[in-house]
């Protein structure tokens, strides 16, 4: 099982680094279907494997001197996202002390996700049709970033393809500028949440040797995922993120179903 977990994490990061999702948004989804762990430890391994390949990414792109972060953008939605990393962690907390099974807060999660995955999917699908904006001030900016911050840490995912989805539409970006400004976001949102998890939560349910492997297997998908998204275009970019969204709804279909049965 630890062998598909790392194989996962590797995978997940390989492609968040090309398109720009993270990882979290299939690492979340496969490990709840596996049931290795319960959903808050779960979001704890992707949390940290998140934050270990987009860390990676983010640096290793300034270094290079080839990254499309734009500073003035991208600054005040990365800060916005790491207030709402902490308040979307704390909104978890609170909708799963509800419940006294925690699988249902796996299935709100789940159900959520898969709703949002479909969604964009659609606005993917459409976006050559749909008219964009162009938001430059930083207010917006840090408001908008706030809000997915906290959509991406109450769901676990690290940040994901609401990101690209919000960068396309409110800031009319290209793909693999939206990717990078993505992986920049998430990275801030992660750092918080990761951190408020580490200073005033029980992480001992983490097994400490599985959670360093996943790391490195982050890493590592960073590694791959920068070098494919170099070689190919944004067309190629674009389809391979609408069959990630294919395969995630399927699981996240499965996961509702397995959380209604336990």
């Amino acid at each position: 099982m630890n062998v598909l977990v790392l194989l996962v994490s590797f995978f997940a990061c390989t492609v968040g680094a090309i398109c720009g999702i993270g990882g979290g948004i299939i690492i979340k989804p496969v490990l709840d279907a596996t049931g290795v762990a319960d959903v808050s430890t779960i979001n704890f391994l992707s949390g940290c494997t998140v934050l270990a390949m987009t860390l990676y990414s983010v640096v290793k792109s300034q270094l290079a001197k080839d990254s499309q972060i734009d500073m003035r953008t991208d600054t005040p939605l990365a800060l916005g996202a790491a207030v709402g990393g902490l308040a979307g962690k704390e909104l978890f907390s609170r909708v799963a002390s509800l419940f006294a099974n925690p699988n249902t807060a796996g299935a709100v999660q789940a159900t959520l996700l898969l709703v949002i995955t479909l969604g964009t999917l659609v606005y993917t699908l459409n976006k050559e049709r749909i008219s964009t904006r162009q938001v430059t001030s930083a207010a917006a900016c840090g408001v908008i970033g706030f809000v997915l911050g906290a959509c991406s840490s109450f769901l676990g995912i690290g940040g994901g393809p609401i990101n690209l989805v919000v960068l396309f539409y409110f800031f009319t970006m290209a793909t693999k500028r939206a990717a990078a400004s993505s992986l920049y976001i998430i990275l801030f949102s992660q750092f918080t949440s990761t951190a408020s998890t580490l200073l005033t939560s029980d992480v001992s349910a983490a097994n400490p040797i599985l959670l360093v492997a996943m790391i490195v297997c982050g890493i590592l998908g960073g590694v791959v995922g920068r070098k494919v998204n170099s070689k190919i275009d944004e067309k190629t970019v674009d389809k391979l993120f609408m069959a990630l969204m294919v395969v995630i709804i399927l699981i996240n279909a499965y996961n509702i179903y397995q959380f209604a049965l336990a």
